[in-house]
């Protein structure tokens, strides 16, 4: 944007909340007037043009492959290397240019739009923020869900060289105006007048905004909008702003003097993302263009698509592991269907992707639906099934004993002979049994495969996949891939591969990265096969935590070792035998940190909730658990007093008991759960109350009184595994 004096011949009190584009020796200014008429502010839109009045030059940043014309015409040398993110687009559109890029049923319009489409709306999109003001390297908060606009304002943001920072709809508004705060953002683009009406009231008395965008919906549907004082623009709006911007450059090289062009750094940061939400001090993770374009140039080693392949995509896209498969697909030429968690199963079947990137949850939710239909059928469908499947769990561990794709907690390596044997033993199993294995295919896995798509693979991350679940995939013939990543590393450092799909591991490292185990007490490497904190380097490491340089220290040594949080060995070289081939895979055994990881991906930190249900004066100590479960739960010490005295003040036992059951000291911790942790952002579930308080004595606290969560987990891990089988 150019900055000048101007004047407008308006007499009246007005704000003027504009940019411009330049053409010959006038402006073009789009703008929003709010004229003061009865203490109120009136919006108006309105275009002037106005003579120039200063010969300033400003920066103008551009991603050098994505608007390849500005380089050409400004002594700036031209490359096809990709330098930024949005410099993929000019090659997807070059290649795959009338190939379908996007489908997006869900919103109003529907949109289908090809490559090349795509290209020119991230193009007019960028051009439209520029008009309306936005300068490289600020800050935009785009709070939207999952659509084909969040992909385009997500790059239109990028390919102007500011930074976006993301977060959903479903935050609370506290979390969002936390993040808008503490990232400096200056405007907002938001999905939907629903979520705008929603935050409006805090936003209007708490922040300071320059323009707000609606990428769904119409202004119309905004409440109280002339009382905002802020410009106000829907996405059709930016795009037409864009559109004619662009036109204006193209055909005026008085317009294009006026900027001193400078192309986007590939340090530079693209996006900050939020790990912590809420919870204690808010951690922003900064992520470069140079840390995604790590991410886009490995995947091609565990998602070998092919132009025309099938995505659906239902994942938040502010994620780093959704957005990060996003960007490498699309460089494929594939087709990339939009979908909800509520029209998940219909769309499996009517769309058949041939790839789903997704959370543990989802595939565990496939596999209960599928167990749930082989229940309720025919007692001979039933039995038949059942026994395939017996017979099919058999033959795949087989084949994974003589294809060395077997995972053994056995470090040593076996001798010849007995390795041969092991071989011949497992060949000759799979042999007698693959016969069998192929009629259950035909017969009921068929079925099966026609009902949720996934021809080529199903990739998992977020979280640990369930056990179980990686067997039954792997029985029925669908391929499921899990992987490995944090925000902070971009974020997937590890995945297994489609021919090295090694169950119970997260595979080998990416590309260009490095994992180490190192000692937890002297922090020095381990040895392959011993157990210690998971450390990772690598070009996909985040620039660090957005004005807290003390916490990226605390992640980051000097040596530019990430340090995860996590527990895990890395699985010794074998030569020979059932595991020859998963050498080098990393295994995780839980976290070192407090973070619980739920099975929908989500990221919870205990101590909010554990702070907040401690002001009950029917607890006495708590711990939060639900690491790879659907939800949390809790580990309750109760005040045995207060909870028998609550108990006869509600009439729940006579004035005389001693004692309260079990049952009854459940059912009033979780009402008191409800009603001191009702505004944290998750609730717990199912409550594990136990009779011996956490002590030092008993190993279970530290000498300065902290709870040493992991101990009092693995203490109670067989109650814990029973109370999640009871809600399953």
């Amino acid at each position: 944007m150019i900055a000048s004096s101007f004047s407008v011949p308006i007499s009246c009190n007005l704000r003027l909340a504009s940019s411009y584009s330049q053409f010959n020796q006038h402006r073009l200014i789009s703008c929003r007037f709010l004229f003061q008429t009865g203490g109120r502010f009136v919006s108006r839109s309105q275009r002037v043009y106005c003579e120039s009045q200063t010969n300033d030059v400003h920066i103008r940043k551009f991603a050098p492959v994505l608007e390849r014309e500005i380089a050409s015409g400004n002594g700036i040398l031209q490359s096809n290397e990709w330098k930024t993110v949005p410099d993929i687009w000019r090659t997807c559109a070059e290649k795959f240019g009338e190939r379908v890029a996007l489908v997006d049923h869900y919103h109003d319009p529907p949109t289908n739009m090809t490559y090349k489409q795509l290209e020119q709306e991230i193009l007019n999109f960028c051009e439209g923020l520029r008009v309306i003001g936005l300068q490289a390297e600020e800050k935009l908060a785009l709070f939207a869900d999952n659509s084909c606009r969040w992909l385009v304002s997500d790059q239109g943001i990028m390919a102007t060289g500011a930074i976006n920072v993301v977060r959903g709809t479903r935050s609370s508004v506290e979390e969002l105006l936390q993040i808008y705060d503490h990232s400096d953002s200056v405007a907002l683009v938001v999905d939907n007048p629903e979520l705008f009406n929603r935050i409006s009231e805090t936003f209007r008395s708490r922040a300071t905004l320059r323009f707000i965008i609606l990428l769904w919906g119409q202004k119309t549907n905004i409440i109280s909008e002339d009382a905002l004082e802020v410009p106000i623009y829907c996405y059709k709006e930016i795009i037409d702003m864009g559109c004619e911007s662009r036109e204006a450059l193209r055909h005026s090289g008085d317009a294009r003097i006026k900027f001193a062009y400078k192309t986007i750094s590939s340090d530079d940061i693209a996006t900050l993302i939020y790990t912590s939400g809420t919870t204690g001090n808010p951690k922003g993770v900064m992520l470069t263009h140079k840390n995604l374009l790590h991410q886009i140039g490995s995947f091609w080693d565990i998602l070998p698509a092919v132009p025309g392949d099938r995505f659906l995509s239902m994942l938040p896209p502010w994620h780093a592991y959704e957005r990060a498969a996003e960007y490498f697909i699309f460089t494929l030429g594939i087709e990339q269907v939009y979908t909800t968690v509520k029209n998940l199963r219909d769309d499996l079947s009517r769309h058949q992707p041939h790839f789903v990137i997704s959370v543990p949850l989802v595939y565990e939710t496939l596999y209960s639906a599928i167990q749930k239909q082989i229940r309720t059928s025919s007692v001979v469908r039933k039995v038949v099934a059942l026994l395939f499947l017996k017979i099919s769990f058999t033959y795949m561990e087989a084949r994974r004993i003589y294809e060395g794709k077997c995972l053994t907690r056995n470090l040593e390596q076996p001798s010849h002979v007995s390795a041969v044997f092991d071989w011949l033993c497992a060949r000759i199993i799979a042999l007698i049994l693959w016969p069998l294995h192929t009629l259950a295919k035909k017969i009921v896995y068929s079925k099966i495969h026609s009902a949720i798509g996934i021809s080529k693979a199903g990739i998992s991350g977020g979280s640990s996949l369930p056990p179980h679940v990686d067997r039954f995939f792997e029985a029925i013939g669908v391929k499921v891939q899990n992987g490995y990543g944090l925000t902070e590393a971009s974020p997937v450092v590890a995945a297994r591969r489609p021919n090295c799909n090694v169950l119970g591991s997260i595979g080998h490292p990416l590309k260009q990265t490095e994992i180490e185990v190192f000692d937890p007490e002297t922090d020095v490497i381990l040895p392959n096969g011993s157990k210690g904190i998971v450390k990772v380097r690598g070009p996909q490491v985040m620039k660090g935590y957005y004005k807290n340089p003390s916490a990226t220290k605390q992640a980051i040594d000097e040596d530019g070792w990430l340090n995860t949080g996590d527990i895990g060995w890395i699985f010794p070289p074998h030569s020979i035998g059932r595991s020859r081939r998963s050498s080098g895979v990393i295994v995780l055994e839980g976290r070192a940190k407090d973070t619980i990881v739920l099975l929908t991906g989500e990221n919870v930190e205990p101590a909010e909730i554990e702070e907040a249900a401690m002001r009950s004066n029917l607890i006495q100590q708590i711990v939060v658990i639900g690491q790879d479960q659907r939800r949390l739960g809790a580990i309750i010490v109760p005040n045995e007093e207060e909870i028998l005295s609550q108990a006869k003040k509600l009439s729940m036992v006579e004035a005389d008991a001693a004692e309260l059951s079990k049952m009854k000291q459940i059912n009033l911790l979780h009402e008191e759960l409800r009603k001191w942790t009702l505004d944290c952002s998750f609730q717990v579930g199912p409550i594990l109350v136990v009779d011996d308080q956490f002590t030092i004595d008993s190993g279970l606290m530290t000498p300065t009184m902290k709870i040493r969560r992991d101990r009092v987990v693995s203490l109670y891990q067989e109650q814990i595994d029973n109370l999640y089988k009871g809600i399953a």
